[in-house]
């Protein structure tokens, strides 16, 4: 029996890491294809070419060679997505791409499924100035290039360990503190998130299979609260945390940014439908499967804890977290 080969677009920093770090432990042959400008080392046998898909002549690496499936994971101008399946359209079985349930045109309404109004986009696009757009406009090409052997994932809120967005380590560090901690809205609001490592099994199952076209992957909708998220972080870092729940309408009305000062939270309402009620039952069809909230987040804590407790941060993102002086005013006033 072959060995499947993938070829992964970047694969340096958390879900194109999780991805090589998946494939390798499956016995795939990995390629990895990326600017070679990270400090993260490349998991052992993985075979490492270097480009830079924004200049002429950055896809040059990958002029020869054959994989069964591509896995991309690129978020800025989609023309680099187009360049790239069009020059494999040829010589790759399937082309992956990870796009994002940001697609879709908001407000989307809960219970949506992959069949949901889409933004605008462009394959063509040079330019990224909309996040959406963009993913959109990769959605575009990666089906310019590949047609039906295109796989359109469109992952949600990712959590896991190697996050460099600072949702998830912000609420653990945050909690391993202790004290009363601020939680807003209802111990029992739920949050849809994909670990990225599952994501990551379902990038490869999907490609290998044969499947086709656009997937919500995150998990069931219902399925974990945002009490039980907190809940874990508390056990995962034997914090004395105690939780304090705060109606929402009383922490919007002091200025708290959801999703930004207070990371997955998402007040109850269109924005919270979008984000956090998506119909993933084609993914699971497919053979997505989620591990459990404790698993995610006691693994996420110990990935901190081993790189001195600070997760690295993406430099076009913005740090996230809730300032404690205004964290103390709301626990004051409640």
């Amino acid at each position: 029996m072959s060995t499947n080969r993938v070829l992964v677009l970047g694969g340096t920093e958390f879900v194109g890491r999780a991805v090589v770090d998946e494939a390798v432990a499956a016995g795939w042959e990995v390629t990895v294809f990326n600017r070679g400008t990270s400090r993260a080392a490349p998991a052992g046998g993985v075979r490492v070419l270097h480009g830079d898909r924004t200049l002429p002549g950055g896809l040059d690496a990958l002029r020869v060679g054959t994989w069964d499936v591509v896995v991309d994971t690129w978020s800025w101008a989609p023309t680099a997505v187009r360049e790239t399946a069009v020059l494999l359209a040829d010589r790759v079985a399937r082309y992956v791409y990870v796009s994002s349930r940001s697609v879709y045109r908001y407000p989307t309404a809960a219970g949506a499924a992959e069949d949901a109004g889409l933004v605008d986009g462009a394959a063509t696009d040079r330019v990224f100035d909309d996040y959406a757009r963009a993913k959109r406009g990769g959605e575009l090409a990666a089906i310019e290039g590949f047609g039906d052997r295109a796989v359109l994932a469109r992952a949600g809120l990712i959590l896991g360990p190697h996050e460099n967005i600072g949702r998830l380590p912000w609420w653990l560090g945050r909690i391993a503190e202790g004290g009363e901690v601020l939680a807003p809205g209802a111990a029992t609001d739920p949050i849809q998130y994909i670990d990225a490592r599952d994501l990551a099994a379902f990038l490869l199952t999907a490609g290998s299979i044969g499947a086709s076209g656009p997937f919500n992957v995150v998990g069931e909708r219902g399925a974990v609260s945002l009490g039980d998220l907190l809940e874990a972080c508390i056990a995962a870092t034997g914090s004395d945390a105690t939780l304090r729940w705060i109606d929402q309408d009383r922490v919007l009305a002091a200025g708290v940014e959801p999703w930004t000062q207070l990371p997955v939270w998402l007040p109850t309402g269109e924005a919270a439908d979008a984000m956090h009620h998506g119909d993933v039952s084609r993914a699971i069809d497919a053979g997505l499967q989620r591990r459990s909230v404790t698993e995610t987040v006691a693994d996420t804590w110990s990935w901190l804890q081993s790189i001195g407790g600070v997760a690295p941060q993406r430099a076009d993102r913005p740090a996230l977290g809730l300032d404690r002086d205004v964290e103390r005013a709301l626990l004051a006033g409640s």
